[in-house]
Order: structure tokens, then C-alpha cells, then sequence
């Protein structure tokens, strides 16, 4: 297909398209004559996990950079490729020189080793949880590691029991980061909306009678 069908077949306008080309962040097309290339799926497949990447897993240029050249690196296993994706998923945390945040990043580690998760040391997740416990306690709620047990219990079934069956692993590379990429981003704003209804009949269950509400 030409640039043009491919612009139409992806909703990628030409002038991104090129841009993507000269970044090298999408692989030039089959050149046919001096002034016109034709391209094919593999570059379909490719502008649909560019735009998964930057409209809903809002990365950066060089952040998707680097996850295209995972793609393109086929030494890398999949699991390296997909947490190449998911480590540019997670926010960038600054651990602190402090005795809380290392009781909180203690706290985590052991909340890992008990599962018997296969998390590696690296993994921003660590850090990020370790200063959301910090936040949750200098706003006085109390956190322990009993408290944090339901959620890594109940989060560690719906991965392994659903989640990660949506991930073709068998396909093609860049078909595995998109399905990846969605499905961290959306389905985890899916999760916590989820969790914000239940909370909501849960109050209405609870409260019903002492404050008047229908049951």
C-alpha cells in the first residue's frame, strides 16, 4: 500500500507517518521506484502499538524509542521486550535518604518474597509502592504489611487467572507490547473503577438504615 492507504488504514496522518520515518521509530517501506515506497502490514502493526505507546500509555518519544528497539532486538526474550514496556509505564520515583522509606521499601520487598513473585531488584514498581506507603503514612493512615496482603493476593489471581492470557506471547512482537500497554493502562483504570463502585454499595450496605437510604 502506499503512504497514503496507510494513512488511511492506521488514522495516522501522513506528515506523522513521515516524522515516525525519519526518527526510525517506523521502518522505511519497500522503495519501488526513485519517489515512491510501499508499505505492509508489519508497519500497520507498528503505528498501532506507536500510537498505543503515546495516546494511552503516554510515553515520551525516547521512552518509545526504546521500547521499539526491544521490538526490533530479537536477542531480547519476550518477557525482556514486554518489561522494557512496562518499566516506561511506571512513573519515575526518587527514593529518599530516610528511615521510613526504608521500613516502607523493606515492607515491599518482603511483601514480594512472600508471594514468591519473580520481581527483579530494578523493578520501578518497588520504589513506587514504597512511596505510596510513605505518602499513606505521613497522612496519618496506618499501613502495615497485613494490610497489604488482601490487595497483593487478590491482584495476583486476576494477573495470572486473566490478565495475562490477553497477551498474544505467540504473535507478533509489536502485537504482544500493544496488548500489553492497553491492558496495563486501561484495564487498570477499569480496576480502579471497579473498586470505586464496590466501595460505593458497600457504603450504601452498611449505612443504609443509619442514614435513611433505601436499601
Amino acid at each position: 500500500m502506499r503512504i497514503s492507504q496507510l494513512s488511511e488504514a492506521t488514522g495516522v496522518p501522513i506528515p506523522t507517518i513521515k516524522y515516525y520515518l525519519r526518527e526510525g521509530l517506523l521502518p522505511p517501506g519497500e522503495q519501488v521506484s526513485a519517489t515512491r515506497s510501499v508499505y505492509g502490514a508489519p508497519h500497520v502493526r507498528r503505528l498501532r502499538l506507536i500510537r498505543a505507546l503515546l495516546e494511552v500509555g503516554k510515553l515520551p518519544i525516547s521512552s518509545i524509542r526504546a521500547v521499539i528497539e526491544a521490538v526490533d532486538d530479537e536477542s531480547k526474550g519476550v518477557h525482556e521486550m514486554l518489561g522494557t514496556a512496562h518499566y516506561a509505564l511506571s512513573p519515575k520515583t526518587e527514593p529518599e535518604d530516610t528511615e521510613e522509606w526504608a521500613d516502607a521499601r523493606a515492607m515491599v520487598d518482603e511483601l514480594i518474597r512472600e508471594r514468591g513473585w519473580r520481581v527483579a531488584p530494578s523493578a520501578p514498581g518497588r520504589d513506587e509502592l514504597a512511596q505510596t506507603i510513605v505518602t499513606l503514612r505521613r497522612l496519618d493512615q496506618k499501613v502495615t504489611l497485613p494490610d497489604l496482603r488482601p490487595y497483593a493476593a487478590a491482584v495476583g489471581g486476576l494477573v495470572r487467572d486473566h490478565e495475562m492470557s490477553r497477551i498474544p506471547f505467540d504473535g507478533p512482537r509489536e502485537t504482544a507490547i500493544e496488548a500489553h500497554v492497553i491492558g496495563t493502562v486501561l484495564y487498570g483504570r477499569v480496576l480502579d473503577v471497579v473498586r470505586r463502585l464496590a466501595e460505593e454499595s458497600e457504603s450504601a450496605r452498611l449505612l443504609a438504615d443509619a442514614d435513611g437510604l433505601p436499601k
